[in-house]
């Protein structure tokens, strides 16, 4: 076997590139983690590089698509001023270290802002604002948020209203920031909005509603209260993933500037330009992208308030790389599949590289962007629970195709399975659970809620990831699926990936998501949903037959394919299989019960917090015993509602 030992070539002012797990312990070796360079704290780290480019462009956003729509520029020193003003207003508004603020916010500056001041004064929790009120409600409780920066009520949008009513309901808020998104428009729009925009009643909060642009203005430029020079939890981050039920992982300062020095270090440079059209309530751009950008002093572009799902941004992606010189791309494979259906239709040469996360990058999708753009597609994994990044595909050397690469440097990476005697460790290339150690990942303190953290790790400080998977005798990480997504017919383990990927073959589909339904006599059998690419029309019957000719494990065949207009995704492309499992019960009960000659319909299904996925029945008059007769088969649970004539 080669020798691959060496420190590779170094672009810009510093990034160490890697091709082997040689590479990696050199990097351990002779890099500064751990060393006085490396900052204690992220307002030191933002700090040390406006010193060091005050001029250089840190972050651009622009509310239109457009690729010469009006935009907005912050340099390193305008950020860095606009950060100090937020943290003191923060503090003055009675945040301490250990108390938090919450944003619901788009993509903006004010959002970028308030995610660095507030994890500057106290501790910050971003939230989707793509979450229902209760929702949100009950994430302001858990974190204890004291305040919420928030959308003034604005057309288009039910942000604002949302959280009015969630703040109602959140009586440990004292104070709202509303953020106007006028300004970033112009004539006609900007004179339109104002007759057009939403009335809101705020006259039963409890808390106090301000302007955020007029207090951040009040604020100085320095720094107000000390920054102690320690590791904190800084930020809160709720994470249901694709499973369902929400908690909250909390962050410290330690894992946030190790993605930092990771991104530095191996991926970018003061002279990148970065396109990032995922949310900032996401880890991805938040501790990947921006604590990245904060340590190399890279530029970081923002398209549109809903990043890819911006009206005109895949059409014009294109030329936003070509207006900003963007030399790399952040995306998800339900991004890329967008990409690729639109002609390239700009000077995109300056785009080095392309890195996808956050879902599975099937291999087919890989090889046609690669083969259609001429971008290095770098494919990475990494979690919300481990403060986000644990491994990627090498700029340099070998990528294989299905790998989610090596690990990075100072990130320990085990497969683990469980035995009699205690978890022990798997051998190359045996399956076995994802456990990671890392500067990101602390033991007994990952979630908010004590409890919830029973059971997570692998002899005291490897996190159990809930990923399956194996490492290769090269040190590549390959994920085989998810404990919780494992198909589980008649005891024997099915992989979904499996189906997934045979699917995504077929020319027509764009997406699809294989699930378990609920079976009588295996306790559940496959079953997938598809999303079709533009313009196709495939039958069920082709796709399945499809299915069959190219899975090979006969077991895993679906018994029922659905083709849905859009499958139902996470803010940041994944296909959010919860709602594929409740469309499976409801349309396999409801079909039982009608074979059955029973009135009853099932009217929902809900995610019970002890229960799991539970079915809301309407017995419409027919007797409960009959019900538990046809229904008490299945290993789903269920549970008698008002009959549908009643409600």
């Amino acid at each position: 076997m080669r020798d691959c030992r060496r420190l590779a070539h170094i672009i810009g002012e510093s990034r160490m590139a890697f091709s082997c797990l040689a590479d990696i312990a050199d990097i351990e070796q002779n890099g500064d983690w751990g060393s006085s360079n490396v900052p204690q704290t992220l307002y030191q780290m933002l700090c040390e590089t406006t010193e060091k480019f005050p001029y250089n462009k840190a972050s651009s956003f622009q509310i239109l698509s457009g690729p010469t729509d009006k935009a907005e520029t912050l340099t390193w020193q305008h950020l860095k001023d606009q950060v100090t003003q937020a943290a003191n207003l923060f503090r003055d508004l009675g945040i301490g270290e250990t108390d938090t603020i919450a944003y619901v916010l788009p993509n903006c500056h004010e959002a970028l802002v308030t995610f660095l001041g507030g994890a500057v004064a106290g501790i910050v929790n971003p939230i989707n604002p793509l979450l229902e009120a209760e929702q949100i409600a009950s994430i302001l409780r858990e974190t204890k948020a004291k305040v919420v920066v928030t959308l003034k009520p604005f057309p288009k949008t039910d942000v604002a209203q949302k959280v009015i009513d969630a703040v109602r309901h959140a009586p440990g808020v004292t104070t709202v920031l509303e953020v106007d998104l006028l300004r970033y428009f112009s004539p006609p729009k900007s004179w339109i909005i104002p007759f057009i925009r939403p009335k809101v009643d705020q006259s039963m909060a409890h808390a106090k509603y301000m302007n955020f642009h007029t207090e951040i203005a009040r604020q100085a430029k320095i720094l107000a209260f000390t920054d102690t020079p320690q590791d904190r939890v800084a930020c809160y981050f709720h994470t249901g993933g694709t499973t369902g039920m929400p908690k909250v992982a909390q962050h410290r300062y330690s894992g946030m500037i190790y993605n930092g020095w990771l991104g530095h270090e191996l991926l970018f440079t003061e002279h990148d330009t970065i396109l990032c059209p995922l949310p900032l309530f996401h880890v991805f751009a938040c501790h990947v992208i921006v604590m990245s950008a904060l340590r190399s002093g890279a530029h970081v572009v923002f398209p549109t308030p809903a990043g890819y799902r911006g009206e005109g941004v895949f059409d014009n992606l294109w030329k936003l790389c070509e207006r900003w010189k963007v030399t790399f791309v952040v995306s998800v494979p339900t991004a890329m599949s967008m990409m690729i259906q639109r002609p390239v239709n700009a000077d995109i040469s300056t785009v080095r590289t392309l890195f996808s996360g956050s879902a599975p990058l099937p291999r087919e999708l890989f090889r046609q962007f690669e083969d259609i753009t001429n971008i290095n597609v770098i494919e990475g994994y990494g979690l919300t629970e481990a403060t986000c990044l644990v491994a990627c595909n090498p700029l340099e050397g070998e990528k294989k195709l299905g790998s989610v690469g090596m690990r990075f440097p100072h990130c320990d990476v085990k497969t683990v399975k469980l035995t009699p005697d205690g978890p022990i460790a798997c051998a190359a290339g045996e399956i076995g659970e994802i456990c990671v150690s890392n500067p990101g990942v602390s033991p007994g303190n990952t979630y908010s809620e004590t409890e919830k953290n029973a059971g997570l790790y692998f002899y005291g400080t490897h996190l159990r990831t809930g990923d399956l998977g194996y490492i290769d005798a090269d040190g590549y990480i390959w994920i085989t699926g998810r404990a919780k997504d494992l198909i589980i017919r008649g005891g024997h383990n099915i992989d979904p990936a499996e189906i997934e990927e045979a699917l995504l073959q077929h020319p027509a589909v764009a997406f699809a998501g294989a699930i378990g339904q609920p079976d009588i006599h295996a306790g559940e059998v496959p079953c997938v949903y598809v999303e079709l690419i533009d313009g196709a029309d495939p039958s069920e019957e082709e796709l399945l037959s499809y299915a069959r000719a190219n899975i090979r494990e006969r077991a895993a065949v679906p018994k029922y394919l659905g083709i849905l207009a859009e499958l139902p995704k996470t803010a940041v492309g994944k296909v959010f299989k919860p709602d594929l499992r409740r469309a499976a019960i409801t349309r396999i009960y409801t079909e039982t019960l009608e074979q059955a000659g029973l009135s009853a319909r099932v009217v929902a299904v809900v995610d019970d917090k002890q229960r799991g996925l539970t079915a809301q029945v309407a017995l419409n008059k027919t007797p409960q015993t009959a019900v538990e007769n046809v229904l008490g088969r299945f290993s789903y649970q269920w549970q008698v509602v008002a009959d549908v004539q009643d409600t």
